[in-house]
């Protein structure tokens, strides 16, 4: 019996987060154009290590990007009285662990470094598909994540543009399919 009411409570603190932060779309909105704009730095007449610098200087407009698309969509950032709240932010920095690699491919092998930061964002997303209860999370960290790899393996460096176009096409399908089931949700839950 303690186990269901536990699972019961658990169900009820990731609802109200689902219902509170619209299944992260502020999030998945801002990364979308972050990512179209990193594929443009890939067209320009630079090295691949410039424009990997560039790409980590245009990534830290994500935290601000968000902010202003959460008061676009009115999402809530901090829910108070729910445990699970700050793990969707531990979740978010867990990425940062693998840097060092991404810091490796930037001074070892810039050329590569733009899908190896497309394979850390893609996967980033698998833990968010049981924090939200969407599982469309877990299917573009996968899509990502290895579509990164095979159009790196089947392009000419000068068109690896197209890794980042990808991902941002599928950062943008994610945000449209858990923009509708959120409303579908919220549909369901008030009737």
């Amino acid at each position: 019996m303690q186990n269901s009411s536990s699972e019961n409570y658990l169900a009820a603190l990731k609802l109200e987060i689902q219902q509170k932060a619209k299944n992260g779309v502020d999030f998945i909105t801002a990364a979308s154009i972050l990512w179209f704009a990193i594929s443009a730095i890939w067209l320009l007449e630079q090295s691949a290590y410039n424009k990997s610098i560039f790409t980590f200087m245009i990534s830290g407009l994500m935290l601000p990007l968000a902010f202003g698309f959460s008061k676009i969509y009115a999402t809530t950032w901090k829910i108070k009285g729910n445990p699970l709240q700050p793990l969707g932010m531990w979740i978010n920095v867990a990425q940062l662990f693998y840097f060092p690699f991404l810091i490796f491919i930037l001074l070892k092998s810039p050329d590569y470094f733009i899908m190896t930061f497309s394979i850390i964002t893609g996967a980033h997303f698998l833990p968010y598909a049981w924090f939200y209860d969407e599982l469309a999370y877990a299917i573009a960290a996968g899509f990502i994540s290895i579509g990164s790899l095979i159009i790196t393996l089947n392009i000419e460096i000068e068109q690896m543009w197209m890794v980042p176009f990808f991902t941002a096409c599928l950062l943008t399908l994610l945000g449209i399919i858990i923009f509708i089931r959120w409303k579908k949700m919220m549909a369901h839950v008030s009737s």
